[in-house]
């Protein structure tokens, strides 16, 4: 059975965050691969025009070359209509019984779980991954919070042991807009990519 971690996300842009956490991931929990999963529409994403898939499809190609552990895969693009979690998940147990999914999220997302779609069944179809960052609207600390879900649904969260980046991809797509340089925050080959192709030229936020 191979164990393999998703990495959820519009990654608009991907950035060096993105890649630490699956790096974190990988090593931590002895995963044997790290899928990074573009959405296709998502629901929650009202707040800007979501960037092309070919577009962030292949900065993510970009970014994720040298890790031979992390796969591109473009599982939820290939769906149709908005795609939530809870679905993704288990059409992944449908079409890969022979995988235990690892559900790689930031603290933010922890927090937020219960307004997602359907947040059992995201607890019920994988073990989730938190990155245990401090997460400053969080009500509780982040192990009372795991423990509450761990009563309540009866979830397997684990914590994951990484470095805070203090960017988000809404930061870096202003920054680009102001024709800010990107390289501290994202791969080198993201950052070109995103100059040669005029992405978040002509919207902010």
């Amino acid at each position: 059975m191979a164990e393999i971690g998703i990495m959820g996300g519009t990654f608009d842009p991907v950035h060096n965050g993105h890649l630490m956490l699956g790096r974190q991931a990988y090593r931590e929990y002895g995963l044997d691969e790290v899928w990074f999963m573009p959405s296709g529409i998502p629901p929650h994403k009202k707040d800007h025009v979501v960037t092309a898939v070919k577009d962030r499809l292949a900065m993510v190609r970009l970014a994720i070359e040298g890790y031979p552990y992390f796969i591109c895969s473009d599982f939820e693009i290939r769906r149709k209509g908005n795609t939530y979690t809870a679905e993704t998940l288990k059409l992944l147990r449908r079409e890969y019984p022979q995988h235990k999914f690892y559900f790689i999220i930031g603290a933010d997302s922890l927090y937020q779980l219960e307004s997602w779609y359907h947040p059992r069944e995201v607890m019920e179809q994988a073990i989730l991954l938190v990155a245990g960052r401090e997460y400053e609207q969080a009500h509780c600390p982040i192990e009372e919070q795991i423990a509450r879900f761990q009563d309540r649904y009866g979830a397997d969260i684990r914590l994951l042991h990484c470095e805070e980046v203090d960017i988000s991809s809404g930061e870096l797509r202003e920054m680009a807009a102001k024709g800010k340089k990107l390289h501290q925050y994202v791969p080198k080959c993201v950052e070109s990519y995103i100059e040669e192709h005029r992405l978040y030229q002509k919207r902010k936020g």
